[in-house]
């Protein structure tokens, strides 16, 4: 693995790569420190782990409808142009006998978009996740994103947005589950 000094001096070769840019001058001479920094923080992903995110668990008392956190904010960055996409995620499951804090549901979330990604691999790897440490009898992760490899080159189109979902158990088996879960993410906001 490259070194941070390593990393700074890839910054700066790509700097002096852009015709006519000065990596000495002021403005760009602590940018390659600023991008590692940043970097450090946009991609925080790769040092969580599922399983602790997902540890701590409540008795669900009887509990057995749909819990669903939705308009999760998220963004993440595309793999193939390293560009940003952002959007919402909305996260539900059907405990068994445990729940599992609301806010674990977010940071579920942020462990899969604070890496290289694309959105179809967060989306299932939510699903993934809650299926592996919850067993609930149903997962579901619907996510809309705008992304910015589309808006600002190739068909550079800015109002599209892209929905990906992944439905476990119930959700994926009854009709009723998925209808209901889709009626509950549609309700105005507060």
């Amino acid at each position: 693995m490259p070194t941070r000094d390593e990393a700074e001096d890839a910054v700066r070769t790509l700097l002096c790569y852009l015709e006519g840019e000065n990596g000495q001058r002021e403005g760009l001479e602590k940018t390659p420190t600023r991008v590692i920094d940043a970097w450090e923080e946009i991609f925080a992903g790769y040092t969580m782990e599922a399983s602790e995110i997902l540890e701590a668990t409540f008795n669900g008392e009887g509990y057995n409808g749909i819990v669903l956190l939705r308009d999760i904010e998220f963004t993440s960055t595309c793999e193939h142009h390293l560009l940003p996409f952002r959007g919402r995620a909305h996260v539900a499951y059907i405990p068994v006998d445990r729940i599992v804090g609301i806010s674990k549901l977010a940071r579920i979330v942020e462990l899969h978009a604070r890496k290289l990604q694309n959105q179809e691999r967060i989306t299932k790897g939510i699903a993934d996740d809650l299926e592996n440490e919850l067993s609930p009898l149903g997962a579901a992760v619907i996510m809309e994103a705008s992304h910015g490899c589309m808006q600002c080159r190739g068909v550079a189109k800015q109002q599209a947005v892209m929905t990906t979902s992944a439905m476990r158990g119930v959700f994926f088996d009854k009709q009723e589950a998925r209808a209901e879960l889709m009626q509950l993410i549609q309700q105005p906001p507060l």
